[in-house]
């Protein structure tokens, strides 16, 4: 990945029982995008390509109308 730490965070919308997720979106400009189970912050790590998180927030979205 890269040498910068990421700087986890989630949603201000995320208080809906604890099913969500976080994100390092500050290694963005290095073209991933970290996310990881706010419920497990030492378990796996999904390295998403931009293009990929884009898709991940559009599908979410849509599942919640």
């Amino acid at each position: 990945m890269t040498t910068e730490s990421p700087h986890w965070f989630k949603s201000s919308y995320s208080d809906n029982g604890g099913t969500c997720v976080e994100v390092a979106a500050n290694l963005a400009a290095h073209g991933l995008v970290p996310v990881r189970d706010s419920k497990d912050p030492d378990g796996p790590v999904l390295a998403l390509t931009l293009d990929a998180f884009a898709g991940l927030v559009q599908f979410a979205r849509q599942a919640t109308v």
